[in-house]
This record gives structure tokens, C-alpha cells and sequence, in this order.
């Protein structure tokens, strides 16, 4: 496994954390973010590698800054 799909797969377990935390759907989150539901998914079990105009959209829909969202160095793999 490569660094590049840690990072994703560190920043889609964290999506998931912020998104249930807010209580919020993946169908939630797609629609505030204006993505599609599959993509949300995709990204939150590491499979897609998303634009940084895709998690800026993201942040933006959790409502936090995008640093936030990619400051992944908490999240343990292991």
C-alpha cells in the first residue's frame, strides 16, 4: 500500500467520523455537498481519490475549513 492510499484512506475514515458525528447521511452529505451518494462512499472507504475541489466541498458541507479535513495525522491505521 502506497502513502498516497493511506492519505485516502485516512481522509475517507475521517469523513465518515466528522459525518456521523453531525448525524448526518451519506445521502446528507452528497446532497449538501452537491456530490453524488456512490462518490461519498467511494471516498469514505479509500476506493476514489478525490480533487481538492471535492473536499473543499465536503469541509464546506461538514462546516469546518479544509485543513481540518485533511489533517489526518490522528487517524491510526493500525
Amino acid at each position: 500500500m502506497t502513502s498516497t492510499d493511506n492519505i485516502n484512506i485516512k481522509i475517507g475514515i475521517k469523513i465518515r467520523l466528522l459525518r456521523t458525528k453531525l448525524r448526518y447521511s451519506q445521502e446528507k452529505l452528497a446532497e449538501l455537498s452537491e456530490l453524488n451518494k456512490n462518490s461519498i462512499g467511494a471516498i469514505e472507504r479509500g476506493e476514489s481519490k478525490p480533487t481538492i475541489d471535492t473536499l473543499e466541498r465536503i469541509a464546506k458541507a461538514l462546516n469546518i475549513e479544509l485543513k481540518e479535513l485533511v489533517d489526518v495525522s490522528k487517524i491510526d491505521l493500525n
